[in-house]
């Protein structure tokens, strides 16, 4: 039976922001129903103990949020949020005190991705404001992310808009250093205990419109991770955000013959033979990180 270290299910495909490295999904306007959320935690129980409540979309727009969290902890699920952090305030007693809450990750660089964002700082200090709070109440591990560097990272302005956010991670975290001193692309930094930050350069996800990658390669789609999409579509991975490789749908088939299908074995023994076999992940970048060890 397959395990997944990682398991993503998108509870809405609604986002309250329009980023720039994010193309817009086209599928329409959904959120999870708590007894579709509860049904799908029972099928995959078997294959999973880590769930991550994303995909598309903005995960605290869904207005059960905290119920969707108790019901995790009922099933006995540790859960990972991934948030551009803007409704943070809001949804502040929604996550504070929820056991199944094992991570949060804030996307910091969806400030700088919006057009229109206004207060920076207002911004960034209403997150760093909770993680304070939550950080001493609970063990939550907290991730920022700053995903917008330039292959250089060399130019003044790109310096310049995140030299503001960590000024103030510096100052929040009362750290005795610049954080680009101790920068290493890739690795994450510890600011304290159970708090880091990542940065990397500006994501691109797989379009069946981009170019081809030749050769020959490998992904951890369906051997460390699968996902599935609010409408209940299974996926072989996080960055499928429009359901292109659909494995089955969750509603219709249980989850454990959608992973053994005809279409997710191929793919799967694809890679193990360092073969793609799905247009799209012949057009996915984020394969070439793994090498063909």
């Amino acid at each position: 039976m397959k395990k997944f270290k990682k398991f993503y299910i998108e509870i809405t495909s609604v986002c309250n922001l329009a980023c720039t490295f994010c193309p817009q999904t086209q599928r329409k306007a959904n959120f999870i129903k708590k007894e579709t959320f509860t049904d799908i935690l029972d099928q995959i129980k078997p294959h999973t103990s880590h769930i991550y409540l994303h995909v598309k979309g903005e995960p605290l727009l869904h207005p059960k949020i905290d119920e969707l969290l108790d019901i995790a902890h009922e099933k006995g699920f540790k859960v990972n949020i991934t948030t551009n952090g803007t409704l943070i305030n809001k949804n502040r007693h929604k996550l504070l005190d929820k056991p199944a809450l094992r991570q949060m990750n804030f996307s910091l660089h969806s400030f700088d991705g919006h057009e229109g964002s206004e207060d920076k700082e207002s911004y960034v200090m209403s997150i760093l404001n909770f993680v304070k709070e939550i950080i001493e109440r609970s063990n939550v591990i907290i991730s920022f992310r700053l995903w917008n560097l330039t292959q250089d990272n060399q130019t003044n302005s790109e310096r310049q808009r995140n030299r503001e956010i960590l000024e103030m991670l510096e100052r929040t975290f009362e750290l005795d250093y610049q954080i680009e001193e101790k920068f290493v692309r890739g690795e994450g930094l510890k600011l304290r205990d159970r708090v880091y930050l990542n940065q990397d350069h500006e994501f691109q996800w797989p379009d069946l419109k981009a170019q081809e990658i030749e050769g020959p390669g490998f992904c951890h789609a369906l051997r460390n991770q699968a996902g599935i999409l609010v409408d209940g579509t299974v996926i072989p991975c996080c960055l499928d955000g429009e359901g292109v490789i659909n494995l089955g749908n969750i509603n219709q088939t249980p989850f454990s013959d959608i992973i053994e299908g005809e279409r997710a074995n191929r793919l799967f023994e694809g890679f193990s033979r360092r073969e793609v076999v799905e247009e799209l992940c012949r057009k996915c970048g984020y394969r070439e990180r793994f090498s063909l060890a």
